[in-house]
Order: C-alpha cells, then structure tokens, then sequence
C-alpha cells in the first residue's frame, strides 16, 4: 500500500478569518490532551492536582482582596489629611520632647489638654495600615502605638469628640530625616507593643507569592508531562490528517477491506440484527513500508474519530508491569473519549505465543487480551483498536487467543508491476516540472520487484537529491543510481583500492557468479543477445565494498518474477551463489579460497535445509521434517546432512566444471572489471561477446575449427 497523501489545500479566505478556527481548534487540542492526561494518573495526582489548582484562585483572590481593601484605606487617610486645607499639617513638630505615653490614647486625651495630635501611618499590606499617634500636650509630645481595637474606637470618637479637629495624618514618607530618626527610635523602644494589624502585614504578600508560584509550577508539572512522558500518548483529531483514502496509489483490493470495515461501523446496528456484533478488532499484517499507518490514519479521517499512535515496542518502559500499565491508560484514554481508533504498531512481539522466560512479557499480552475482549461494554461506545505487524505466520506461530480477537484482518503486500509504476509515476508528477522528458520507467520498475511503496518513495527522493546536487533534471540514469543507493547501500571504492592482491580475488569471485548465472540464461535465450540482455537478473558487478552487508564487491540484481521455486530453480541458485569460491579455487587452488564466501556458504546452507528437510527433495519420501523442531531449535539429523552434503559436493562439482571451461574468459573479464572498477550487464555482455569473437578468428587463423564446421565470427558491437 502506497503511502500517498494529498497535497495540502490552499488555505481559503483571508489570514484573519482563517486565524479563529486555528486558534479554537489549538484550544480544543490542548483541552483534549489535559483531559486525556488527567483521566490516566492516579488517585494521587488526580487529588493533588486539583487541591493546587483550587489553592490556586484562593490565594490569588485573598491577595487581590486585601491590596484593595488597604488602598481603599490609604485614600481615605489622605482625604482626612487634606480636609484640614493646612500645609503645615504635612510636617511634624520635632522640636518638642518626645515622651512615651502610658495608658491608653483616649484616657489620656479625656484627661489631659490637647494642642494638636499627629498620626503617622505606613501603608501595610494589611487591614488598615502602621501607625504613630503623636499628641501635643503642654510643651510635650506623648507617643502611642494603638492596637487595631483601640484605633478603631478613637476613629470612631473623633468624629464629634472637641479633639476631632486637631487631627493631623501625615504619611511617614513625606518626614524630613530628623523625624524619620526619631520615629525609628520609637519603634525599638514600642517592639513588643506593636499592633497585630502590622505583625501580620506579611500574610497578603506570602499569599501572593504563594499564588503565582503555584500557578507557575502547575504549569511547569503539566508540560513535563504533556510534552515529556505523555508525548507518545495524544489523539491525533481527524482535521488534522491530511488527504484520504482515495489518494493511495494501487492496492484495491485491500482498500476495498477497509471499506468494509467503514460500512460495519457505520451501519453497525443494522449488523447487530445479523449476529455481528463483535468487537471492532482489526489486524493489519503485511511488510514494512507497505502503508499501514497511513491507511488507518485515512480511516480515522472518513469516520471523523480521533486516533491514537502508539508503537508496541515503546510499550516496555524498563519496570516490571510497565507495558500492561501503558496499555491500561491507553484503554481509559478510549473509553474516554467514547468514539476513537486506537492504534498500535509493530506488535509482532504480542501476537507470539505466550510462555516465554520473562513473565512481564506475557502481562502485557493478557493485558491487551482482556482489552480486545472488553472493549464493547455498557458504559463504553464503539472503539476500533487496530493493531499492526510484521508477523509473518509462515516462519512465527501465532497465540491462538490473541487471533481470536480479531473480527478482521486485512494483509498487506507488496505491489505488483503495475502499481510500482503508478506509484513511481506518482512521486515523480508531484515534481513534474524537474523531470526529463519521456523518461523510461520500465528498467526501474523491474528492478525493484519486491520492494515496498516506501523504497519508491525513497529512490525518487534520492534521484530529487542526485539531481539537486549536479544541478540536473531527474532522468533514468539519476533514478537508477538513486535505486543503487538505496537498494544496496552506500558503496566505497577506496576499501580495496590500493590492495591489487584484493581485488583480484574480488573479480574472480564475482565473475563466478555471474558466469554461472549467464550459462544458464545463454541456453534459455537460444543465443539471442538482446532476449538475454532483458532477461538476466544482473544489473552490474562491482569491485565497490558495501557496508550494508560488509562484502568487498558486489552483483547487483534484480529480484526474480517467479514466486514458485522448481527444484532445478533451486539448484541453480545453489551453483551460483557455489560459483565464487568454486572460481576461487580454480584460480588459486583450494588454499588460496577466502572467507569472502561465508555468506554465500550460509545461504546455500539455508537452501538446501529447506529443500531437504522442509521439502522432501531427494528423499523418497515428501515429508517435512523442519516442523518436528520448535523455535529456532533447528537439529539437524544424521540422514537429512548426509544427503545436504551429497548434494552440495554434487552441485559443487558442476559449478566447478562449468567455470573451468570459461577460464580464459573469466580471466579476460577480471581484467576489464579491475580496471573499470564496475561493469554494467550490457558492457559485461559486450566483452564476452568481443572475446569468443576474437577466440573463434584466432581459432580459425590457426586452423583449429577446421574448414568444414568453421562460422562466422559473432558479432562484438553490439
């Protein structure tokens, strides 16, 4: 399945008409995500969070309350100042002794004369604010500290008492320094008397600081969570999914699956009065890069349900419980959100069977066991958990539980020739204006047999970038060395480069295969050069190292079409991948052969297990022995070796004896390939064309193909 989107939508109307639905649809995210995040913590956090969030107001509100309430003061006090209409009564009398009073303030103002009386007052971040009462008495100032009841009774009485009008406010910022000296010696004489209104002064602004660092650490703790632990887990809303179903290129068949699965949710009542009322349990199976992501996101968009990505191997966190505990807070999240899809991706580890040697690996498979099972309940509505995988149920045994749970299941694959190229010409209309004209696609698209719409999508990337760096359009020359790269891997030419020994080694192995090869494919195309130019697998042969599968050279080919291997298919694979060392060793004797042929002997190895114990080939009974042995246990028994190794010393021997005749040839063509460094199919066949051409003239000069038999020269420029 091609992972194709459309291309996004012109943006309509103006940019200030287009920033309000942004903007709600930010606030509807970020309100989703909070719910999300609040309805997976537990009982704990739930309560701290909101015991802050409702100290939060509290605080802020007392704070806000109080600072009113003494500003509201301080202008009544500046009123009553400047209600007088005096300008001397903003200065204090400092040239009279100061004495300290005893008694209270109204007991002394009863009992004794009074000139004026002075109040100094501070405003104070509480209820009224610090004051001094200064009382003119005889040629004496008497000083007192009121508490906040007597203050409250002398306010009252000033109002009609004869003294009301000696009043004088002066607030203690606008006294000169030599009263300011004075008052400061009052307050460490009246320390402990001082009034408890000015004792608490303190509390609003604790209050107010307590508000804003709860609020900023609120804050804090939430984005750490939403953006740290809690990224992985967010609903994705169907707005934001761009394109649709319509724009995968090719597969029919398995959209038309998804289809199905559109039409059950949808009309999923009228399903029920059938009998179908199964949870909505999808699998999706199929190889990588194939487009099960996209095409569950595009499900997501023609429902209009909010979806969730999760991958299954992110699901272990490290401690014991810690996949079944992500799994159970993804479940709150869906039957929060009521309607959603959930999925989850490269989940072949939960579809193994259960048993294995760490117990928390199959707690997190009952964990998602009881979830498919339950996901339809009373309190819950329709959620569609689909879950994606490489399982390959040839190779990997299945849990029969866990299939149970599916009510479908959708398998992927790859493209077939027609869809490479629609999927090829796909990428490549999106920059139509940068590729040459009349490109041929055919060659291409041979060569990436097998290969998943998300390697298309790279190689026309790669050729994007080819074509960029050499300031070019992309042709069919870009594209294939964008398909080489990508396809085999990054190659280096400097790995053997001074090490003449090395590379001769490398020519000769490479060249076994490829002869080999070539025999074969000579005799099916009955001599005609332009059929076996088409149908050759070979691509090139390189003296290039490629890390990617750290050999020292290379033949790079194509994948076959057949997908039923005959047993003849099967040995001629074996002597080609034997046609290295076997040349190796014609070359250099059978100590000379290198360790370059390990991966060859692996997978003739693998090959010939499976043709003999899986298949019963050679054997006079068909039966399948691989299937006794469970796991990778894969014993070998004493029968089904002996005839491995028969068939190897046999298949050994011919390859042998076909490289032995081309000798001279292969020794002509590992002289050409050190010098060129690499060698296309087409240049390859040109020189063994030019050298049986130069064999038959030499052979007919000296007379050794007799008058009678002797035949034209073939042609070598071709």
């Amino acid at each position: 399945m091609s992972e194709l989107s459309a291309d996004k939508d012109p943006v309509e109307g103006t940019a200030a008409g287009a920033s309000a639905p942004s903007i709600w649809l930010s606030i509807k995210k970020l309100a989703s995500r909070l719910s999300d995040w609040f309805s997976v913590q537990s009982t704990a956090v739930k309560a701290m969070v909101i015991f802050v969030g409702l100290l939060i107001p509290l605080t802020g509100g007392y704070s806000v309350l109080v600072m009113q309430r003494q500003a509201a003061v301080a202008e009544q006090v500046r009123a009553m100042a400047g209600a007088t209409g005096a300008e001397a009564l903003w200065t204090l009398n400092d040239k009279l002794p100061v004495q300290f009073g005893t008694g209270s303030v109204l007991g002394f103002l009863e009992r004794n004369p009074v000139e004026r009386i002075t109040v100094v007052y501070k405003p104070l971040m509480w209820n009224i604010s610090e004051r001094i009462v200064l009382i003119e008495s005889q040629g004496t100032q008497f000083a007192y500290y009121p508490s906040d009841m007597e203050t409250k009774i002398f306010a009252d009485k000033a109002v009609n008492a004869p003294w009301g009008g000696k009043l004088v406010f002066i607030p203690r910022g606008e006294l000169s320094s030599a009263s300011q000296d004075m008052l400061e010696k009052l307050d460490e004489r009246f320390a402990g008397a001082r009034p408890q209104s000015e004792k608490d002064a303190w509390k609003a602004g604790v209050s107010g600081v307590l508000s804003a660092a709860l609020t900023l650490g609120l804050l804090g703790f939430l984005a750490f969570h939403l953006k740290g632990q809690f990224k992985s887990l967010r609903f994705i809303e169907p707005q934001q999914v761009q394109g649709s179903i319509e724009d995968l290129v090719g597969m029919d068949d398995i959209k038309a699956e998804v289809r199905q699965i559109k039409d059950q949710y949808e009309r999923r009542a009228e399903y029920a009065e059938y009998g179908i009322n199964k949870p909505f349990n999808v699998m999706f199976s199929g190889p990588a890069g194939t487009g099960k992501t996209k095409l569950a996101s595009y499900l997501a968009k023609e429902l209009n349900l909010p979806i969730l990505f999760h991958s299954a191997a992110n699901l272990e966190t490290g401690y014991v419980a810690g996949g079944s505990n992500t799994l159970a807070r993804i479940s709150s999240m869906a039957k929060r959100r009521k309607r959603c899809i959930v999925f989850l991706d490269e989940a072949q580890d939960l579809f193994m069977k259960r048993g294995g040697h760490r117990k928390f690996d199959d707690d997190t498979q009952n964990m998602l066991l009881a979830i498919l099972d339950g996901v339809r309940t009373k309190s819950d509505a329709e959620i569609i958990w689909i879950v994606a995988s490489n399982f390959n149920s040839e190779s990997m045994s299945m849990d029969e539980a866990m299939l149970r749970r599916f009510q479908m299941k959708v398998d992927f694959r790859m493209p077939n020739k027609e869809e490479r190229r629609a999927i090829v010409e796909h990428y490549l209309g999106q920059r139509a204006d940068k590729v040459a004209e009349g490109l041929d696609l055919r060659h291409l698209v041979e060569i990436t047999e097998g290969r998943s719409p998300a390697d298309l999508e790279t190689i026309v990337d790669q050729a994007g970038i080819t074509a960029v760096q050499a300031g070019e359009l992309i042709d069919a020359e870009t594209l294939m060395q964008a398909a080489e790269r990508v396809l085999v891997g990054n190659v280096n030419g400097n790995a053997t480069k001074e090490r003449e020994r090395d590379r001769r080694i490398i020519a000769i192995h490479e060249w076994g295969h490829f002869l080999v090869d070539f025999e074969l494919e000579r005799k099916r195309a009955g001599g005609d050069w332009d059929k076996l130019l088409a149908e050759m697998k070979t691509i090139k042969i390189s003296l290039k190292a490629n890390p990617r599968n750290n050999a020292l050279g290379f033949v790079f080919h194509k994948q076959g079409n057949n997908l039923l291997k005959t047993k003849a298919d099967i040995e001629h694979d074996v002597r080609v991948l034997l046609g290295g060392m076997a040349n190796e060793e014609l070359f250099f004797g059978e100590e000379g052969t290198t360790n370059g042929a390990h991966n060859d002997i692996t997978r003739v190895t693998k090959l010939l297990h499976h043709a003999v114990a899986e298949m019963g080939m050679y054997r006079k009974t068909r039966l399948n022995f691989g299937a006794l042995h469970e796991g990778n246990n894969r014993t070998v028994d004493e029968e089904t070796r002996s005839i491995m190794e028969m068939q190897s010393e046999r298949l050994y021997g011919e390859t042998k004896a076909t490289l032995g005749r081309l000798k001279p040839l292969t020794e002509h063509l590992a002289g050409k390939l050190m010098e060129a460094g690499e060698m296309s199919l087409k240049e390859a066949l040109h020189e063994i064309r030019a050298f049986e051409a130069a064999c038959f003239s030499f052979d007919s000069k000296v007379g050794l193909n007799g008058a009678s038999n002797a035949q034209p020269a073939p042609d070598a420029a071709a």
